[in-house]
């Protein structure tokens, strides 16, 4: 083991105070070894904490993208400059940034994009340029942007883009000109005429009056939207400009004359939207090459008997896979009004003015009826659904929708001409009744929407027939009471949703028979108190539970009753935040007990006042929490809070009234990755707390009274580190103080302290005065010694050229020990890479043995003195070591190492004074005969070998187990 007299000698010290250290040294100490944990910020941009790369600089009032680019890594993927004050985009505005994939520059106020504004954006394929003040598109301005697949510039007032503006972008597939003021097609068509990949070009709501003169569209272009505009008479197009168009909506254009369109080839238009033109439909069908079936007869005049016009139009020999007839006017359907239409599919009869639809059948002829898949009426007058018990069944109707009307009642089996039925959607409308047999019939039914309706009671045997049903929506309604058994027979049911309703209480058989429920939501009512019976029968199932917005309130820290989630082991979503009126003001102790499965937990806007530390115990899994919006309530957190929560990844404590952060509350969040504390009270962030949250990647502190204080050094050096994302670290002002920041304030006024500058000036010299004298009679032989060893280093340090020597070491050892060396040193060091010099093969036969030992000592680096009784006897060994010593004195570099092989008593040592001088001023390495201890033997001796290579610095050994160095006082040598 490797031991020195000086490290014999030296005191433990413990814990230096803070007081005796120089501050610089103190916070250079504390910024080092503190975080593992580094911050970043951005000026003006928030990066996506769940999609890294992706930033939003949304509403920062930027007059310049580049107060927002500067400080954007390369790499960023997506930039989001949408809602600022942008005037002008200056030529390479965005050249920092070249594998921006998506860019945002909607609701700004760009009026000019200088020619080269995208330059080096060659990766992008989103821009999106929409709610500007853009007038023209000038050639140059989409330079470098061939890789661009959509471009949205809709709502410009855009009246001029040049031929050559878009010729840039080969790869383009979807252009919006929505909004504009463009006057005519011809002018856009030369524009797109070189964009082989456009697939869809928005022209709705421009001033379009023509439609040429001007190059047919692109072949690829599949969809044209013209809606909106002023095309009455389709002047100026040719036959050939819309050959390839499969998709053409011409709505809301005023055109009155059907011979407009015989100059335009339609025969390839697969879908024509006419709606809101005051046009003879009819007449069109005569005189043009449209197909009836391409055409969409929505919003069109059909006149007396139009509907069964339409139907005789649409005959052919395949089924009509879409019927769509919205905002026809349509007001009554008599029976087997569509019965001269071909089989349909879907049918659509919204937007009209229908009062009642009867039993859907009774439109249809039989082969119809067979064929149906698809009903919506919405958006119509209907007041009430019959009863259709006897009706002709139509057995392939999966799909009802009657959103959007008046219906007030449905009665007895209403929907028994649909048994296949799997959607049936009576939102938003007005039913106060729903007859207790309504339902009655459909077994394959899977999603019943009746939310925002007026129902108040809900019957026992309403929803006894679904079998099959999986979503079951009865939010907003004015249910007050849930009768026991209301639900059973939904076995199969995975969603409920309660929500907004008058609900108070919840009985304990509430949800029986619910026994596959997996997301229940009863937010939004009045429910006073939740009791652990109630959730009994889906303790096994249920994952989602929405309590949020109701009247839950506790007066006790402690429950009378057992803890009402304590059955819901499998809940993993639990959402309870603003109860009303003023929140849910105290936790009581054990609450979230049996939550074990519980990942995202939500207590915000409850002005929370008493947390006990044991509320959160059971939730070792849980991911995400949020107590947000609890200013008047929570101020500081208890102790051990988070104790159990090791894989919370996502904490919100924005707005909570917090005055500190301390160890004991976060020091065993090791997994938290976003800490949300906007809003609070505090004026330092703990650096203790921030070396504990190793994996911590945005930290949010806007609008906290940081202070610009000594306490805040190290706050300042963590602002402007990187790993961290902290929002907006800029901004920081100190307090109130609006022209002085954290990230920026002035530090030096903290080590300004004359009294510790003094007395580190003059104790420093006082105590060398009195130590020196003591220290120069008590070890004037060893000052010696390392004196000579500081002069060996300095030699080294500056010593320009290297010496090559044959050999790493010479080793010097007696006959009697050759078999350890042969059998332990050599095989040992040689097969660490040393070269070894050895008297029996390296020595040169012949030549004197004084000359072989002084080639053997200079031509090896450092020189291994195998000590042992047998040693101090040999005279040859003796004169190894005096040259090796001589060479010490010579070159000033430390070349020996010692290894003492067995102990060598004083009285024995003594009578050797050569090699006592040596041992007392060398540190030497001893042989362990424990086999558990030779490996630390052999390192530290390879290590004393390599020490000074390469023109590193020599330094002695000197700590260390298997070590020492013999002191007179200790030892009599």
């Amino acid at each position: 083991m490797m031991e020195t007299a000086e490290k014999k000698a030296r005191p433990s010290t413990g814990m230096c105070p803070s007081h005796c250290c120089p501050p610089q040294l103190l916070l250079l100490v504390t910024v080092t070894l503190m975080p593992m944990v580094h911050p970043y910020g951005f000026r003006n941009c928030i990066e996506d904490v769940r999609t890294s790369l992706c930033f939003r600089c949304i509403q920062r009032f930027l007059e310049s993208p580049a107060l927002a680019v500067s400080d954007l890594p390369p790499n960023a993927i997506s930039l989001n400059l949408s809602y600022n004050l942008m005037r002008c985009l200056q030529p390479s505005a965005f050249a920092r940034l070249p594998r921006l994939h998506t860019l945002d520059l909607a609701y700004n106020q760009l009026e000019t994009l200088s020619p080269g504004a995208f330059h080096g954006l060659g990766a992008l394929v989103v821009l999106d340029l929409s709610h500007n003040r853009l007038t023209t598109l000038a050639e140059g301005v989409f330079n470098s942007l061939g890789n661009l697949s959509l471009l949205w510039l809709q709502h410009n007032p855009l009246s001029t883009v040049s031929p050559g503006a878009l010729l840039p972008l080969l790869n383009l597939r979807r252009l919006s000109l929505r909004g504009g003021q463009l006057n005519g097609l011809g002018a856009v068509a030369v524009a797109v005429q070189g964009l082989a990949q456009l697939e869809q070009l928005d022209l709705c709501e421009n001033n379009l009056t023509t439609l040429g003169p001007g190059p047919p569209l692109p072949a690829s272009l599949h969809t044209l939207q013209l809606c909106n505009n002023s095309l009455g008479g389709l002047v100026g197009g040719s036959p050939e400009m819309l050959w390839h168009v499969k998709i053409l909506d011409l709505s809301y254009n005023n055109i009155s004359q059907a011979e407009a369109f015989t100059q335009l080839h339609l025969r390839n238009i697969s879908l024509l939207h006419l709606m809101g033109n005051p046009l003879d439909v009819f007449h069109l069908l005569d005189i043009s090459d449209i197909q009836p079936r391409s055409l969409d007869f929505s919003g069109l005049e059909l006149g007396t008997h139009g509907l069964k016009k339409v139907c005789l139009r649409l005959q052919g020999p395949r089924a009509l896979q879409r019927l769509q007839l919205q905002r026809n006017g349509l007001k009554v359907l008599q029976r087997n009004a569509l019965a001269s239409c071909p089989v349909l599919q879907e049918l659509d009869l919204s937007w009209n003015r229908l009062q009642q639809v009867g039993c859907a059948g009774q439109l249809l002829d039989k082969k119809q009826q067979e064929e149906l898949e698809v009903l919506t009426v919405e958006h119509n007058l209907l007041k009430k659904l019959p009863s259709c018990q006897g009706a002709q069944v139509l057995p392939q109707l999966h799909n009802i929708s009657f959103r959007f009307n008046r219906i007030l009642t449905v009665g007895s089996h209403a929907f028994a001409y649909a048994p296949a039925l799997q959607v049936l959607q009576l939102n938003i409308n007005s039913l106060v009744l729903l007859d207790r047999q309504a339902l009655w019939g459909l077994h394959n039914l899977t999603e019943l929407r009746l939310d925002n309706n007026l129902l108040t009671d809900l019957y026992n045997n309403s929803f006894t027939e679904l079998h099959s049903l999986h979503t079951l929506n009865l939010r907003n309604n004015r249910v007050s009471v849930l009768f026991p058994g209301v639900f059973q027979g939904l076995s199969e049911l995975q969603t409920l949703d309660l929500g907004g309703n008058n609900l108070r209480h919840l009985a304990a058989q509430s949800l029986q028979g619910l026994s596959k429920l997996r997301r229940l939501y009863l937010d939004r009512n009045r429910l006073l108190e939740v009791n652990s019976r109630v959730f009994a029968p889906v303790q096994a199932t249920l994952g989602v539970l929405d309590l949020r917005a109701n009247n839950l309130q506790y007066i006790s820290q402690w429950l009378h009753q057992p803890p009402p989630f304590r059955y819901l082991s499998s809940l993993y979503d639990l959402k309870l935040q603003a109860q009303q009126p003023y929140g849910l003001k105290m936790l009581p102790h054990h609450f979230f007990q049996g939550l074990v499965e519980l990942q995202w937990l939500s207590l915000s806007q409850n002005m929370l006042r008493a947390i006990p530390p044991d509320v959160f115990e059971d939730l070792g899994k849980l991911r995400s929490l949020t107590l947000a919006d609890s200013s008047n309530g929570i101020h500081d957190l208890p102790d051990g809070i988070f104790r159990n929560l090791s894989n919370l990844q996502f904490l919100d404590l924005e707005n909570v009234g917090l005055h500190s952060l301390t160890l004991e509350v976060f020091g065993n969040l090791s997994q938290l990755q976003v800490l949300h504390l906007a809003r609070n009270e505090l004026k330092t962030f703990n650096a203790s707390v921030a070396s504990r949250l190793s994996s911590l990647r945005y930290v949010d502190l806007r609008k906290c009274p940081l202070s610009c204080t000594c306490d805040n050094t190290w706050l300042r050096g963590w602002l402007n580190n990187s790993r961290v994302q902290v929002v907006y670290p800029y901004n920081y002002t100190c307090g109130s103080q609006r022209n002085a920041y954290i990230h920026s304030f002035d530090i030096r006024v903290c080590f300004l302290d004359l009294g510790l500058y003094l007395f580190a000036g003059t104790a420093p010299a006082v105590l060398l005065l009195l130590v020196v004298p003591l220290v120069y009679h008590r070890t004037y032989w060893r000052l010696k010694y390392h004196w000579y060893l500081l002069r060996c280093w300095v030699n080294q340090r500056w010593r320009r050229e290297e010496k090559h020597y044959l050999y790493d070491s010479f080793v010097s050892y007696n006959s009697a020990d050759e078999s350890w060396v042969l059998q332990k040193l050599v095989p040992e060091l040689e097969r660490g890479a040393f070269r070894l010099c050895l008297h029996h093969r390296d020595f040169q036969p012949g030549r004197s043995i004084i000359d072989n030992i002084v080639d053997a000592v200079y031509n090896s680096r450092k020189t291994v003195c195998v000590m042992s009784r047998s040693y101090l006897r040999s005279e040859w060994c003796s004169l190894e070591v005096q040259l090796a010593s001589y060479r010490l004195l010579d070159e000033r570099r430390d070349i020996l190492v010692l290894v003492l092989l067995e102990d060598v008593g004083d009285a024995e040592l003594s009578a050797y004074h050569r090699m006592r001088r040596v041992l007392l001023r060398r540190t030497y390495l001893r042989w362990p005969l424990d086999p558990t201890a030779q490996p630390l033997f052999w390192a530290r001796l390879k290590r004393a070998l390599r020490w000074g290579e390469g023109g590193e610095e020599e330094e002695e050994e000197s700590s260390g187990g298997g070590a020492g160095r013999p002191r007179e006082g200790d030892k009599q040598v």
